[in-house]
């Protein structure tokens, strides 16, 4: 027994008589190693992960020798009551005592947010602690100084449950895919958006009444912003981009729109014409300049074919589409949130990083160079268009001039009545971002352009 298991005193209560080192016990006949688990948070995906680890605590020590218990919990309030059959002692408020506890061999991040989780982070890194942390916001900003801390400290920073919830992404990203010449990544990253589209495409319901469906069902928060303007998928998407293609990808380095403006009458329209609506984050190497990378990465609503495979991602489902030169087409599909699915991706991440550090190594993202961003503007895509305007004779006429005078090529137009006015709905062919938006720039100040309805990007087509 290693003669450090005296328990740890605190302001906020006992310790758990934890030793300061890895060690062997007796578990089920077989010689494990025990790994203390400091545990920063306990909400829905904190609480859910203490669950999983009792539930699969003997599974995991039969398959791997790992013994892991959660040793120390830091949390706003110890009196609250989180329905878990766990000792009330390993309860503090102090985060950074969890930190700075010589008896945790690794620390798992769910508070959120940016600081403090920064710098215990940090702190957990420099000291020779593996970190697993489901913070998209904290990677998203901050996540090449954290990847070095690991990278100086030779231990692991993984992050499975950041981007995906359930799905297996990064680590295919990090290991499997490591070699491959990847073009393209986009996916369904937010299932609170996908749910929504959902309910109006398959319901006919107004957006605002999908996302009231939404928060109801609790998949939309009371302010909803963070998920359907799309800053929650563009984090992810700047996480995604510096993985797959090796480069500094920050959350301001992404473009987005969110789904906000999104009407019922654009998912009609785009079902009459074979598209299924989406809210995608894209990222994608398009070339190189001065020997850097150059990376486009955005999110907004695009129409996809109704054959591609993310158009049938209904509900809060989320889906990613690898394209790679080798491997060609693969796609990753699950729950994208939850507490439970996603503790699961952090639990997958603990076992690993425990496992290597008993083994004395640790993964490690490779070298990052800082990437060229695409402006939006250089961006080249079909494009939906809509207008309302008089229904008289040389307005169709006017308008087409006015696409082909900035080189705007239209593939498809269809004409509704409205009265006295008409709907044109136009897919255009492959045409430059900046050119679509001088077209729709002198169309409205047209007196025959009554109102420019929404913009929408065609991808997925082969």
């Amino acid at each position: 027994m290693c003669s450090d298991a005296a328990p740890q005193a605190s302001a906020n209560g006992p310790g758990i008589g934890a030793c300061r080192c890895l060690r062997s016990d007796t578990v089920t006949g077989m010689s494990n190693t025990t790994i203390s688990v400091g545990l920063l948070g306990c909400g829905n995906v904190g609480g859910a992960l203490v669950t999983l680890v009792a539930e699969q605590n003997e599974e995991v020590a039969a398959r791997t020798g790992l013994d892991l218990r959660i040793a120390r919990i830091a949390v706003h309030s110890t009196a609250k009551d989180r329905g878990l059959d766990i000792d009330p002692s390993v309860f503090t408020t102090d985060a950074a005592a969890v930190v700075d506890d010589p008896s945790i061999d690794v620390v798992v991040e769910t508070i959120g947010g940016i600081e403090p989780a920064r710098e215990l982070v940090l702190t957990a890194l420099r000291s020779g602690k593996p970190v697993i942390t489901a913070n998209k916001e904290l990677l998203a900003n901050h996540g090449a100084e954290l990847y070095e801390a690991a990278a100086d400290a030779g231990v692991d920073l993984l992050f499975e449950a950041a981007v995906a919830g359930a799905i297996p992404l990064m680590r295919p990203l990090r290991e499997s895919l490591i070699g491959e010449p990847i073009g393209r990544v986009m996916g369904i990253v937010n299932g609170t958006t996908n749910y929504i589209l959902s309910q109006m495409s398959e319901h006919g319901v107004s957006y605002e009444a999908a996302l009231a469906e939404a928060q109801s069902l609790g998949y939309a928060e009371r302010d909803p912003t963070a998920d359907v303007e799309g800053y929650d998928a563009g984090a992810k998407a700047a996480i995604i981009a510096t993985i797959a293609f090796g480069g500094r990808v920050v959350a301001g380095d992404v473009y987005h729109e969110g789904i906000s403006s999104i009407t019922a009458s654009d998912i009609n329209f785009a079902s009459r014409l074979g598209f299924v609506v989406k809210l995608l984050a894209i990222t994608e190497r398009v070339g190189e300049q001065n020997g850097q990378p150059v990376v486009a990465v955005r999110v907004h609503p695009a129409m996809i074919p109704a054959s591609h495979p993310l158009a049938s991602v209904r509900d809060s489902f989320n889906a990613v589409f690898v394209e790679g030169g080798a491997a060609g087409e693969l796609m990753l599909y699950g729950r994208g949130a939850g507490g439970r699915p996603t503790a699961s991706a952090v639990f997958g991440d603990l076992i690993d990083a425990a496992t290597n550090k008993v083994r004395g190594h640790a993964g490690s993202i490779g070298t990052l160079v800082k990437p060229v961003i695409q402006p939006i503007d250089d961006l080249v895509s079909a494009y939906y268009l809509n207008l309302e305007v008089t229904d008289e004779p040389g307005v169709l006429a006017t308008v087409a001039s006015i696409f082909g005078d900035h080189k705007v090529s239209i593939r498809s137009m269809e004409q509704e009545g409205m009265g006295d006015q008409a709907r044109l709905i136009f897919i255009t062919h492959q045409a430059r971002e900046r050119d679509v938006r001088a077209t729709l720039h002198e169309l409205g100040s047209l007196d025959s352009v009554r109102r420019i309805g929404s913009m929408m990007r065609v991808v997925g087509e082969s």
